[in-house]
């Protein structure tokens, strides 16, 4: 199996995951008021949840993949200034920059 389809696979799932927790779970949605983001959760959710989706389809779609790696990393970017700036410790940041990782892994191997 090519690592790439797994790192694909991988983040399509995490970010639907994310995407559903976002919605229905009691410490996603206060992780979100940490953030200072409470109102804007539902709309975070759904981009993660159309992110995942999208990075779903990019396996048959190229331009879908692009697309959605692109929205993955510009999420990514925010959510690591977002902790940067509420002054998390660095092993609350590293999954974000991981996703980043991954985000621009994906994009590069289009």
């Amino acid at each position: 199996m090519d690592v790439n389809y797994i790192i694909i696979i991988f983040t399509a799932i995490s970010f639907i995951s994310y995407g559903i927790n976002s919605f229905i779970s009691k410490k996603m949605i206060a992780e979100f008021g940490r953030w200072g983001l409470e109102k804007r959760r539902k709309h975070i959710g759904a981009f993660q949840l159309i992110c995942g989706l999208g990075i779903l389809a990019g396996l048959k779609y190229e331009l879908m993949l692009i697309a959605s790696s692109l929205i993955l990393i510009g999420m990514m970017l925010v959510a690591i200034y977002v902790r940067i700036k509420i002054k998390d410790n660095i092993s609350e940041i590293i999954p974000a920059i991981a996703y980043l990782v991954l985000g621009i892994i994906i994009l590069y191997s289009i």
